[in-house]
């Protein structure tokens, strides 16, 4: 949103008569803001004046409800009190903790604040405070915890006393921010308009003028929740716009149609030593009719742990080297691409399908010669990692493309594989981690979907438990009489090497202790990021054949590794990961029809972490995939290379309701203006997210 507002004007302003400047104007145009200010402002990458008018909120403090000391009750409180004293304190473990005595006409309080020295400073006797805090039972003596804290001088008429707390840097505190905020007001009253009229009505939202206004310094609480819901709604369908127009270009696209062919998918089925779940069946479908198609396909094949998703793609590459066309699957390590590679040769050559593994750790000699089999068509399928992007790696005719957990990949990496063609080959992306509703609406809103949810009927669910550090020569026991029996197991660290928190296990170090002591008489095998490829090939290799009785191992094998006969996982300082992951990884036994174990062993007995209950009363990866999207957000589980692109400033990806609205009003708005010819700053948006989704 660039350009002038209105030139060579002037306006009332807070502070008298003061020259409207325009959106793209430095920083250092508005009053208040100097040289060495803006460098502050630029560690928050804010340089313009726009930049500055859409730095929102983080969070807000509401001071407006105050009430005198002396009416308190326990429970969230604010008061208006004046600083009597205020001391810092040491106590164990480094602990620091600042006291405050605080009064008012009515009556004193005493204020704690854990870990916060800088509020020492803050505090100046004498001056007088908003506070906003729980007053608490903290050693039989009612306090003030942990308290916001802000002057009263600090708070102006502007600010209906719900204060804007802002992300902030050294030397630049929320207060500047405000107060630099307030200088923007008159050019804020005159922005133009982001939505067309017609939206704005049929949504009964704010206009632009006013949700920026509410958002920056609002009044109430309602407010502020009706600016949120304009400005998500905006982002929301903005997205939504790019989404649906990326879809409708991508259906132009000339792409290579591999024709569906009767006799080819019954020779696969019938080669297979099980019988292919009814969803297996369903996805399999839906995507051999979309390759069938002379548009490229664009397929999300999503399922849980062991669901099966590798032998629905290879059914997908096995008719497609039937049709004459090569395929290309690529995974993001060399431990699951060798896998993969494995799985398709057993599956695909003895009907004749060649299968050639390409990574980085190939010896020269072998890596020229797989290259010049690829380019000749030798090779009907090429399994790899990121060394299938290689300019040396050329295809003969490449008409399937299939990358596995795809979330690890950035778009630029997709679409280099995808240009190793003439024409755009058709693209398959796999996950092992269920996606919500909502993500499969935003960050996947323009790939088609198939979900594989059911699992193969010799499945047990996994008996999950969750213990403390002190039953962990119980659980060593139990992996012993598991080995005892003939199975496997798995020891999962956190770390690979010496952390600096001390209370995390490293792989290293626990590989040494338990070889030396627990067990000392088993067979035990390492394995981490770290090593050589050919080091981690060796132990995969040497732990399928039996050969290894415990894995002591890193999250490296989260997806992929498939050892029916590991029945055991200890997962070590099981809070440093979400949901999602731990699903995963417990997703590495449980893989025939033993009866498998997972035990989650935090790094500190104090308090075990509540959310790690829900993996014992849940084998439903969906259900926990959404409730680690609520903990933890779509950037740490899916990937910020698909999260950072989306355009959200305040929409959550868990809000469902606001996005169906979204999608709803986005296609109402396509089936009313095909191109969207006459909205110009929606299609100048759009446009820029779609140059960064965009596969081809």
């Amino acid at each position: 949103m660039a350009g002038p507002v209105q030139k060579e004007k002037k306006s009332e302003g807070r502070s008298g008569t003061i020259s409207l400047m325009t959106l793209d104007s430095p920083i250092t145009a508005i009053k208040g803001v100097g040289e060495q200010s803006a460098e502050k402002f630029l560690k928050l990458n804010l340089k313009t004046v726009n930049d500055l008018l859409y730095f929102l909120p983080r969070r807000y403090e509401d001071f407006s409800q105050i009430m005198p000391i002396d009416s308190i009750r326990p429970g969230k409180i604010t008061v208006q009190a004046r600083v009597e004293s205020a001391t810092n304190r040491y106590v164990r473990r480094a602990m620091q903790i600042t006291e405050a005595v605080l009064t008012d006409k009515t009556s004193k309080i005493r204020a704690v604040w854990f870990n916060q020295p800088y509020r020492l400073a803050q505090l100046k006797k004498g001056e007088e405070f908003y506070f906003s805090g729980t007053y608490e039972l903290r050693r039989n003596q009612y306090v003030l915890s942990n308290p916001a804290a802000e002057r009263v001088s600090d708070l102006t008429t502007n600010t209906g006393r719900i204060l804007p707390i802002y992300p902030e840097t050294k030397g630049l505190k929320s207060s500047k921010i405000r107060s630099t905020m307030l200088e923007l007001l008159p050019l804020i009253k005159m922005l133009p308009e982001t939505l067309p009229e017609v939206i704005i009505k049929r949504e009964n939202l704010m206009s632009i003028n006013d949700a920026l206004r509410c958002l920056h310094f609002p009044d109430s609480t309602d407010e502020f929740e009706r600016a949120r819901e304009r400005l998500a709604f905006e982002d929301l369908l903005v997205l939504m716009l790019s989404m649906l127009t990326n879809k409708q270009a991508n259906a132009q696209l000339s792409g290579l149609a591999v024709e569906f062919n009767q006799t080819s998918a019954q020779e696969f089925t019938s080669s297979l030593p099980f019988k292919m779940t009814n969803a297996q069946r369903r996805a399999a479908w839906e995507i051999l009719q979309d390759i069938a198609k002379p548009s490229p396909m664009n397929r999300l094949l999503q399922g849980d742990v062991g669901a099966g998703k590798t032998v629905v793609a290879a059914m997908a590459a096995f008719l497609t080297a039937k049709a004459g066309y090569q395929s290309a699957l690529m995974a993001p390590t060399e431990v699951l691409a060798s896998q993969h590679a494995a799985t398709l040769l057993e599956l695909l050559q003895p009907l004749g399908v060649s299968v050639g593994l390409m990574t980085g750790g190939l010896k020269a000699k072998a890596k020229s010669l797989l290259q010049k089999q690829i380019e000749g068509g030798g090779v009907h399928i090429a399994v790899g990692t990121q060394a299938l992007l290689s300019k040396d790696v050329r295809f003969n005719k490449l008409g399937l493309v299939i990358i596995d957990e795809q979330h690890r990949f950035g778009v630029q990496q997709r679409a280099e594989i995808l240009s190793k063609n003439h024409a755009t080959a058709h693209l398959l992306s796999m996950t092992a981690t269920p996606i919500p509703r909502s993500l499969q609406l935003t960050v996947y809103g323009d790939l088609d979907i198939s979900v594989i949810d059911q699992l193969p009927a010799n499945r047990t669910p996994i008996i999950t438990e969750v213990c403390t550090p002190h039953n962990r020569k119980k659980v060593y026991g139990l992996i012993d009489s598991q080995l005892d029996a003939g199975h496997q197991a798995y020891v999962v660290c956190p770390v690979i090497g010496n952390s600096a928190l001390e209370e995390l296990k490293s792989v290293e170090a626990e590989y040494v202790y338990l070889k030396k002591t627990v067990f000392g008489h088993r067979k035990l095998g390492l394995l981490h990021g770290q090593l050589r490829p050919e080091e981690k090939a060796a132990v995969m290799q040497e732990f399928k054949a039996g050969n290894i009785e415990i894995l002591i191992t890193t999250t490296v094998i989260e997806v992929g590794i498939d050892v029916p006969n590991a029945t055991v996982m200890l997962i070590e300082g099981a809070e440093r990961f979400g949901l999602a992951q731990l699903h995963q990884l417990r997703g590495r036994v449980g893989r025939s029809e033993y009866q498998s174990y997972c035990y989650l062993i935090p790094s500190s007995g104090k308090q075990l972490p509540a959310r790690l209950h829900e993996l014992e009363i849940s084998q439903d990866g969906f259900y926990l995939a959404e409730a680690d999207l609520k903990l933890r957000g779509p950037g740490e589980i899916y990937g910020e290379a698909q999260h950072g692109a989306m355009p959200l400033r305040l929409a959550g990806t868990t809000d469902l309701k606001l996005i169906k609205r979204a999608k709803a009003t986005a296609e109402w708005l396509l089936a009313e203006d095909k191109n969207l010819l006459q909205w110009e700053e929606l299609n100048r948006r759009i446009d820029n997210y779609r140059k960064l989704r965009t596969l081809n």
